[in-house]
């Protein structure tokens, strides 16, 4: 089954939703109708009670993964204050919605990553790429200031360092100098094995440890009510049972949901 916005459609099959980007004329540079899109299919992906991962990929295989945003766009709006607000909103809710999102995110990445499309990439929980992909953050070679929501999200991933040398100099980097300073979290080019992991994983231990995770990414460093309760219940829940069960019994787990 498949949804369709502007230039992006969400397939999916049992417990794997995928966001294809479709925009290969463009090197799938997302243009306002694509940000204004992306969030009610986000919003799909999260009310499906059936999936349990989110991959993010070019809608062509080996074709860029996102080239940023559309700069011909930019240029005609440059001096329209109310779009440019509009973009800025639009971009933000994408990027906070991604980065928040209920389901594991991946992102598998084959060709191009540059900009706005590296910050979707970052605001996934997990990124594949490719020996061919090539990633940049290009603001400083266009007179423009990348969104702090995206700069922490770069940050928190390949250290303060790292993230002043990508977006001071708008350099680009393969793929495997992305996995070393650690951009991205594997080389490769099937992203299956993954997506079967996670797929396979018990859905209510993904959700919340994400959600954990979160937590420690926005400054707590020490539990709450909140998840004290969350991790003692864990062991009266459906899914400890079941992991429990096919330890014991040598097999694969089997999640409901």
């Amino acid at each position: 089954m498949s949804a369709s916005g502007p230039n992006l459609r969400l397939k999916t099959e049992g417990h794997i939703g995928t966001l294809l980007i479709d925009r290969a004329d463009k090197r799938n540079a997302f243009d306002m109708g694509m940000w204004e899109a992306m969030p009610g299919l986000l919003e799909q992906a999260a009310r499906n009670p059936e999936l349990r991962v989110l991959v993010l990929r070019s809608a062509e295989p080996g074709g860029a993964f996102c080239a940023g945003a559309d700069i011909r766009e930019l240029l005609a709006n440059k001096n329209d204050a109310g779009w440019r607000a509009a973009n800025q909103a639009a971009i933000n809710r994408v990027q906070h919605m991604l980065a928040r999102h209920v389901l594991p995110t991946l992102a598998f990445i084959e060709g191009d990553c540059i900009g706005g499309g590296c910050g979707i990439a970052l605001a996934c929980d997990l990124r594949i790429a490719t020996d061919k992909a090539r990633f940049g953050i290009t603001p400083a070679k266009l007179g423009l200031v990348y969104p702090l929501h995206d700069v922490k999200l770069l940050t928190d991933l390949v250290g303060p360092g790292q993230a002043k040398r990508i977006l001071y100099t708008g350099m680009l980097i393969d793929g495997p100098e992305a996995l070393r300073i650690g951009l991205v979290e594997e080389l490769g080019n099937d992203p299956d094995p993954m997506i079967e992991a996670l797929s396979a994983a018990s859905p209510h231990s993904l959700r919340h440890t994400k959600r954990f995770v979160r937590k420690v990414l926005d400054g707590q460093n020490a539990d709450d009510e909140d998840t004290l309760r969350i991790f003692a219940e864990a062991f009266t829940g459906p899914d400890f049972l079941e992991g429990m069960t096919a330890f014991v019994e040598k097999r694969r787990p089997e999640f409901d949901k």
